[in-house]
């Protein structure tokens, strides 16, 4: 008699694979259900209408913030707006698009953005993260390094644009996020740490002076020129940046690098 039998002809080899199988049907049911959340909804693409919900669609699914903040429903949130300001280079699907405005202000291409919630990353602990360096807890600059502040602030051609007036520091990892620039117009923005370039005498000047030169110092930002600071995102409040204003701002220097001068957004070859 063999044992591995469970009822006549029905063994434990039949028994694990109905199982995989039962299991592997239920599987792909629920990654398709998952994958019509946020970012995939069968949506039609002429008119923009939602598909109404079948077999595959999940129920919504709700998320609870931090610091007491409430819960997030991707699903219950505006959509963004794509009637963006451009027109297709031809007819043709997955054609590109040529910016008909200001590229960097409308968010095309490189200087796109996402529209994040409008208050302000915070630390574990519900500060701010981003704040004036004043405003931090004890974070400096070290002696040996530039202190930036006063510097002045040179553009992609070559304008000297206003000088470094803040520096914005991340209390979470302890860097400099944003150069805050005073232009010779008066209006303060805020400018990405990644787009800047310190010039000046360097480490190893400080440590043998024997090598120093009088290097002129000043920071460049060679992502847009000094006309277009006027129209950097400005802050809606003095000395807090929102999510939405970090992705605005980064997009726009970010947006630069294409749109800023028209040689920039020509091919290399």
């Amino acid at each position: 008699m063999n044992a591995a039998y469970i009822v006549g002809s029905f063994d434990v080899a039949e028994l694990a694979f109905l199982m995989f199988f039962g299991f592997f049907v239920a599987l792909v049911f629920y990654l398709n259900k998952e994958s019509r959340r946020e970012g995939y909804p069968l949506e039609d693409e002429e008119t923009g209408k939602i598909h109404p919900n079948s077999l595959f669609d999940g129920a919504k699914k709700s998320f609870q913030l931090p610091h007491g903040r409430g819960t997030y429903v991707p699903e219950d949130v505006a959509r963004d707006d794509v009637n963006v300001p451009a027109v297709q280079a031809f007819r043709a699907a997955g054609a590109p698009f040529v910016p008909t405005g200001d590229a960097m202000a409308d968010g095309m291409g490189p200087a796109a953005f996402a529209n994040r919630a409008k208050y302000p990353d915070l630390t574990f602990d519900g500060r701010p993260r981003i704040v004036p360096i004043a405003q931090s807890h004890e974070l400096v600059v070290a002696p040996n390094d530039p202190q930036l502040v006063g510097y002045p602030v040179v553009a992609a051609d070559g304008v000297t644009v206003g000088k470094v007036s803040d520096i914005w520091v991340d209390q979470a990892e302890h860097m400099i996020r944003y150069l805050e620039v005073e232009t010779t117009s008066g209006k303060k923005v805020l400018a990405p740490m990644m787009v800047a370039v310190v010039h000046g005498n360097s480490l190893i000047d400080a440590i043998l002076p024997i090598t120093s030169d009088g290097k002129p110092e000043y920071v460049e930002i060679d992502a847009i020129t000094a006309a277009q600071f006027d129209n950097v995102p400005a802050l809606e409040t003095a000395g807090t940046i929102t999510r939405y204003e970090e992705d605005r701002i980064q997009a726009y220097f970010g947006g630069g690098y294409m749109y800023a001068t028209p040689e920039r957004s020509e091919a290399w070859i």
